[in-house]
């Protein structure tokens, strides 16, 4: 499926007061609009992800499929700030005509999905039937359910959260200090940071999991090594992985990104707003999830009109929401 793209002209006011200019929004869709313009599955992408959901999120998009493409139409639109076809850090600024580098501006998740609403505009879509989406992609859908909530018909909110916790915060600094330290991010070139982005993945990744999903799939079977241990390969192969596909400039800020997420900013508080969500929802955590904890969500669905709570199962911890599909499935079917 090829990428698309399309382009707002002129000024999109960002929620700190700053401008960016002529965004670019890439964005992937599957299936057809129908006549009412109300079959629609937006999908949300998590952090490093792209807008090609049907790759990232396998055995979900497609004929037949939970995200059925010859019933709904199926978008997913990749992230400002991201790296991946809209508007991030490597993108031109117009006053300077050269790559925005370290001057990309924050953006917040409520900017995020201004962007979306631009596009959604555009494609002339009128209802979104179910709009979903795993961690980060959460914080979008929920936002957004709130931003305009007659325009979503269900909410799947999947192991996510309604505010950056200081645990999650906690994390994502740690991650920007190893960027911070590889003394090449002070420099403006696109493959600037690299090393640091390797040790940020690294870091990322033991959150991602948890000790005991580590402790069963990288054990060594020879028990008397001193060195070369698998969890060691791993480690290193999932920081080289995302080298090879992402920049530290793009996951600098969208870290910074993750950490403005508050829902309950200036609407009153968090339950206030999520009380006024009149979407039908389904929250789904993750047993072993230490990003964002069951209990945590359950307490979101405390104060949501019209929603249920659903835990999974799962030695996976946070990734889980990738791994474990056929739970996924099962549970949304019940929506």
């Amino acid at each position: 499926m090829t990428q698309l793209q399309f382009q707002h002209k002129g000024e999109f006011k960002l929620e700190n007061g700053l401008s960016l200019h002529d965004i670019q929004i890439a964005y992937h869709a599957f299936g057809e609009l129908n006549a009412a313009k109300d079959n629609v599955i937006w999908v949300c992408h998590a952090l490093t992800a792209n807008s090609d959901v049907a790759d990232w999120w396998p055995n979900m998009v497609g004929d037949g499929l939970l995200f059925d493409t010859s019933r709904y139409f199926i978008v997913c639109a990749n992230i400002l700030g991201s790296c991946y076809g809209t508007t991030g850090p490597l993108s031109i600024n117009p006053k300077t005509n050269e790559p925005y580098y370290h001057d990309f501006p924050l953006v917040t998740i409520r900017d995020m999905v201004n962007a979306h609403e631009l596009l959604r505009e555009h494609l002339g879509i009128s209802k979104i039937f179910m709009v979903t989406g795993g961690s980060v992609g959460s914080f979008q859908a929920l936002e957004w359910s709130i931003m305009n909530p007659s325009l979503i018909e269900n909410l799947v909110f999947i192991v996510s959260g309604a505010y950056a916790s200081p645990w999650n915060i906690a994390i994502n600094e740690s991650q920007r200090l190893a960027i911070n330290a590889d003394p090449t991010f002070k420099s403006n070139h696109e493959t600037a940071g690299l090393s640091g982005l390797k040790a940020a993945r690294s870091i990322a990744l033991l959150s991602y999991r948890n000790a005991a999903a580590y402790n069963k799939t990288q054990q060594d079977p020879e028990k008397e090594k001193v060195e070369n241990f698998r969890a060691i390969s791993y480690q290193q192969y999932q920081g080289d992985k995302l080298v090879k596909r992402f920049n530290a400039y793009s996951y600098y800020s969208i870290t910074k990104s993750f950490d403005t997420h508050n829902v309950g900013r200036n609407r009153g508080g968090i339950a206030k707003a999520l009380s006024s969500i009149k979407a039908k929802s389904l929250l789904i955590a993750i047993s072993s999830d230490i990003l964002f904890f069951p209990d945590e969500i359950k307490e979101i669905q405390r104060h949501i009109p019209n929603s249920k709570f659903i835990e999974i199962d799962s030695l996976y911890g946070h990734d889980g929401f990738l791994i474990e599909t056929e739970q996924l499935k099962e549970s949304l079917t019940n929506l």
